[in-house]
């Protein structure tokens, strides 16, 4: 197969020597011209390959790397190294320590490490999977960057409970002679820094090191690296700060301004071409992340000859905006566009849900990419589910145990033996404490209100009447959590009972939900075609013909989490990612409410219609 390169690939490819930087754009080819680069080095510069090291972030990245560059070699094989940081940083651990890869804690044993040491704080279960993926994101964040625990202060939970259980998680490690992903890291900089032999061996073995993604990577990463490519510094950095999106996981885009700044004499070059996308796609996506101004300035243009469609529409409610989602779908299907090349994309999964309801109304098959929390299994929504449920007739003893004292009533359980639940009897149980059998009576009396009321109605009035609302902040309050992100999913569940005239059609469509999403999550790894369901980070390195952005609104995007210039910067890059994996056609929407409530339209949509000051 002949490779063709654009002048700015051949650039790259050739002229880089010693320490080089990329600046590849999005759709710029950058995957052949790392190839590409090492065929150069091989054929033009006599290299030997064993003698070359390529790194990825992902196994599937160093995999299709691999195969591209062997078909570029029409098929044959040289023994250059592809590898992710962690597999190449535990070889050398490996060489050292002799660990094997039985050592390595699994994501399961993780999990259950900290459910063990969480047992004591009587979490709910969702509240628990919630803290847990914190304090890992935490527990990383403290290792990779070298961190002194006892100067943290921790953001999932009080600083003292946070060293607590890392030094125990650390403990349930050591003590089962287990590592994990970020100790391959640590140990990997202690063994390099502290055993100069070492060292030396392994900068003998790797005379070129070409890193893919750069902007991904933390601080650690980057040291050791450097520290495997001298005293040659034959290092060869492809990414694009632009898209850097994974600032939670610990990467730093600013270290490619600290690359050129620590080699003096490193080229830079620029992958200027987006073979992806047509020319308005270009345009808009430039007009808004030149609002950035920590980033390279780069001016990318548009190899393809269309001109594609960026189109940007406000809607009355998110219900129109969904309708409107199903409509463009269904056109695009008209036209001859797969639905898997059809993408909505999301600031946070959670956020899909609604739309994936309609989609199954409406008969259009989807494929939710990443894991979708269903709502409805949440605390919250349970106890707002059982008072519909008793609403509608039933009395099972179960359903009044939940709800009982959510907002406090004072009740007890034991006085519930039976299976079914008579609310005379109950109330007569209190007969020498009438200031509790009024509270029985005052259930009593409002679920028989609700019980004329549609689902939407009668959730307001538990939230309002019956004071669930207020039992939330509380809990909120005493438990340490986000008041109003728990008020956030109340209005979510209320949104999504908006058009059912009776509490048991809104029932059933539940259950039909949750049965359709367990299907799905079961059929996914088979699933080809239906629509593509993603978040903004799980679409990064995608493409589609076609990109629908819904729901940008302040507080979604930028996220309501999103408080200083460097986190809006950061999600500025996150709605760049999302509209540069479009093709053909993006469209982009908000609503001017949500969840009954007045919205905002996101900074970033007026952004985009006027590029901002080049830095």
């Amino acid at each position: 197969m002949k490779y063709t390169f654009s002048e700015s690939q051949r650039r790259a490819i050739t002229e880089a020597d010693g320490a080089a930087l990329v600046l590849a754009g999005p759709g710029s080819g950058k995957t052949s011209v790392i190839t590409g680069r090492i065929r150069y080095l091989i054929e033009q510069k006599n290299v030997p390959p064993d003698r070359i090291l390529v790194i990825t972030f992902t196994k599937a990245a160093a995999g299709e790397m691999r195969l591209r560059f062997q078909s570029m070699l029409g098929g044959r094989r040289l023994p250059v190294q592809f590898g992710t940081f962690h597999a190449v940083f535990f070889s050398i651990l490996k060489h050292a320590y002799h660990y094997r890869a039985d050592q390595i804690i699994s994501n399961d044993l993780k999990y259950a490490y900290l459910r063990e040491l969480l047992a004591g704080y009587h979490l709910q279960e969702d509240e628990q999977q919630e803290l847990m993926e914190q304090l890992l994101a935490e527990i990383s964040s403290v290792k990779n960057e070298r961190l002194d625990l006892e100067h943290y202060y921790a953001k999932c939970c009080g600083s003292a409970q946070f060293r607590d259980i890392y030094q125990a998680y650390d403990r349930k490690l050591r003590e089962n002679r287990l590592i994990d992903f970020d100790d391959m890291l640590t140990l990997t900089f202690e063994l390099l820094t502290e055993r100069p032999d070492h060292l030396r061996a392994w900068q003998e073995r790797f005379q070129y090191i070409l890193v893919d993604e750069v902007q991904d990577m933390n601080y650690l990463q980057y040291e050791i690296v450097r520290m495997l490519a001298a005293p040659q510094n034959q290092l060869f950095f492809v990414g694009d700060d632009d898209q850097s999106i994974y600032q939670f996981r610990g990467a730093r885009p600013e270290l490619m301004r600290k690359f050129v700044n620590d080699y003096a004499n490193a080229k830079q070059l620029y992958l200027k071409e987006n073979y992806r996308c047509a020319s308005e796609i270009v345009h808009y996506s430039q007009n808004l992340i030149a609002h950035n101004e920590n980033r390279f300035v780069k001016e990318i243009v548009s190899s393809r000859e269309e001109k594609g469609a960026v189109l940007m529409q406000e809607y009355s409610s998110v219900t129109k905006e969904n309708q409107a989602i199903l409509a463009a779908i269904k056109a695009r299907q008209a036209l001859g566009v797969r639905l898997s090349d059809i993408a909505v994309l999301y600031r946070t999964n959670r956020q899909s849900g609604y739309l994936l309801e309609q989609l199954m109304a409406a008969g259009i098959p989807f494929h939710a990419r990443e894991h979708v929390p269903l709502i409805y299994d949440h605390w919250i929504a349970k106890d707002v589910m059982c008072y519909l449920q008793l609403a509608s007739g039933r009395r099972d003893r179960s359903l009044f145990l939940q709800i009982m004292n959510r907002p406090l009533r004072y009740l007890s359980r034991e006085v519930l033996d039976e299976p079914q639940v008579d609310l005379d009897s109950w109330e007569a149980v209190y007969e020498e404490q009438p200031w509790i059998a009024r509270r029985v009576e005052q259930l009593a009396e409002d679920l028989q209100v609700m019980s004329h009321m549609g689902p939407f109605a009668a959730m307001n009035y538990v939230r309002k009447g019956i004071g669930y609302e207020e039992f939330v902040v509380e809990f909120a309050r005493e438990h340490g959590q986000n008041q109003q992100e728990l008020l956030d999913l109340l209005d979510e569940l209320q949104q999504s009972a908006t058009g059912f005239t009776s509490i048991a059609a809104f029932q059933s469509n539940v259950e039909e939900y949750r049965a359709h999403m367990k299907a799905e999550q079961k059929q996914k790894e088979q699933e080809t075609e239906g629509v593509q369901i993603l978040t903004l980070h799980g679409a990064k390195g995608l493409e589609f013909d076609t990109v629908i952005l819904p729901q940008l609104l302040e507080g979604m995007l930028p996220y309501k989490k999103a408080v200083l210039d460097a986190d809006i910067e950061e999600e500025r890059r996150l709605f760049y990612v999302g509209m540069t994996r479009a093709k053909n056609l993006l469209l982009l929407s908000n609503s001017k409410t949500l969840y009954h409530k007045d919205a905002t339209a996101s900074r970033f949509l007026t952004e985009l219609k006027s590029s901002g000051r080049q830095k």
